[in-house]
C-alpha cells in the first residue's frame, strides 16, 4: 500500500479555513504566526474573517491556501512524532500547491516557502495589464481536439493550456480575443466552454514576466532534497533533486499544470489511499469524477483530522 499527499491550488479558499485548528492547536496557531511574520502583514485576518474580495486576491489566496495546508501537516506531524517519509510514499500539489507540498517534504522551509509565494503571486497578478488576458473552462472536449484547435487560433493570437486537469476538464488561458474565439469554436463543435472570472490569465506565456522574477527568486533560495518524491507540475513525474525542482517551478509559471498525467501516475504508481491536505475538496472531487479505484480521504477540520490519526494508529 502506497499513500500521496495532494495540496489544493487557487480556488479552493474560503472564508474561515483553518480557524478550527488555530484555535485548538499551537502547531497550527505557530505557522499562521509565522507566515504573518514573514509577510509583515496579518494574512489571518484575512483568512479568518474575509472578506470574500480580499482573500480571493492571488496575493492572499496563494499564501493563504498554503498556511493551512503547513499548518495541518505540522499538527500531523506533532501528534504523530513522525515526519511526511513515513506517513506517505508521494506528494504533489495543484500549481501553488506545489509549494506547499516541497514544504512539507522539507524541501523549501516554511519562511522561504511563504516569501516565494508573496513574490510568486505579487509578480503573477502585475505580469498582465487588466483586460488584457482571459482563462476559460473546456468541459468534455478531447484534449486532442482541444489541442488541434488551439493550434489553429495561436496562428493568430496567444492561447494555450493552462491545465489539464482530467478528463472532461481543461483549462485554457491567453489573450482575451483569442480566448472568446476558443470559446465560439469550442461551443459549435457542441462541447462547452466558459469564461473564468480570474484577475490574470494564469498558465500561459503572458506570465513571462513573472516566470523572469520566479527565476531569479527560486535562484536565491536554499531548496533541499525533499524527503519524498514530488511529482512536479511541470513533467509530471517523481522527483528528489534539488535543481530539477528548482527549474520546473521557473517553468511552471509558463508551463501547464499536467494534472491528468499527474493522477494516472499515481495509479500507476500503485498509489492505494490520497489524501487531500488543505481547504476545500476541489482535487479529491476531480479523483471522483475520474472514479479513481482507491481511497480517498480529506483532512479540512478537526473531525477529518481526528479520523486521519486514528487510522493510522490502528
Amino acid at each position: 500500500m502506497k499513500t500521496a499527499f495532494i495540496f489544493p491550488g487557487q480556488g479552493s479558499q474560503l472564508i474561515g479555513m483553518g480557524k478550527d485548528f488555530y484555535d485548538n492547536l499551537k502547531p497550527a496557531k505557530e505557522t499562521f504566526q509565522i507566515i504573518d511574520e514573514v509577510l509583515n502583514r496579518k494574512l489571518t485576518d484575512i483568512i479568518f474573517n474575509g472578506p470574500s474580495e480580499a482573500l480571493t486576491l492571488t496575493t492572499n489566496a496563494q499564501p493563504a491556501l498554503m498556511a493551512v495546508s503547513m499548518a495541518i501537516i505540522n499538527i500531523i506531524k506533532a501528534e504523530t512524532g513522525k515526519n511526511l517519509d513515513s506517513l506517505c510514499d508521494y506528494a504533489a500539489g495543484h500549481s501553488l500547491g506545489e509549494y506547499s507540498a516541497l514544504c512539507s517534504a522539507e524541501s523549501i522551509n516554511l519562511e522561504t516557502t511563504a516569501k516565494l509565494l508573496h513574490i510568486r503571486s505579487t509578480s503573477m497578478q502585475e505580469a498582465c495589464p487588466e483586460g488584457v488576458g482571459a482563462m476559460a473552462a473546456c468541459i468534455n472536449i478531447p484534449l486532442q481536439t482541444l489541442v488541434e484547435l488551439l493550434e489553429d487560433i495561436k496562428k493568430i493570437n496567444l492561447c494555450q493550456i493552462a491545465n489539464d486537469n482530467i478528463e472532461g476538464q481543461i483549462i485554457i488561458s491567453g489573450k482575451v480575443e483569442a480566448i472568446n474565439h476558443a470559446i465560439s469554436i469550442i461551443k459549435d463543435l457542441g462541447y462547452k466552454a466558459i469564461r473564468l472570472k480570474v484577475s490574470a490569465p494564469f498558465h500561459c506565456s503572458l506570465m513571462k514576466p513573472a516566470e523572469e522574477k520566479m527565476s531569479i527568486a527560486l535562484d536565491k533560495a536554499v531548496i533541499n532534497k525533499p524527503i519524498i518524491p514530488i511529482i512536479q507540475n511541470y513533467t509530471a513525474k517523481p522527483t528528489i533533486n534539488p535543481l530539477e525542482i528548482k527549474q520546473n517551478l521557473i517553468l511552471q509559471i509558463c508551463g501547464r499544470v499536467r494534472w491528468r498525467e499527474t493522477l494516472k501516475l499515481f495509479n500507476h504508481l500503485h498509489v492505494t489511499h490520497i489524501v487531500e491536505i488543505g481547504a476545500g475538496n476541489v482535487l479529491t472531487n476531480m479523483l471522483r469524477k475520474i472514479n479513481y479505484p482507491y481511497k480517498l480521504s480529506n483532512i479540512r477540520n478537526l473531525a477529518e483530522l481526528k479520523n486521519f490519526l486514528d487510522n493510522i494508529n490502528k
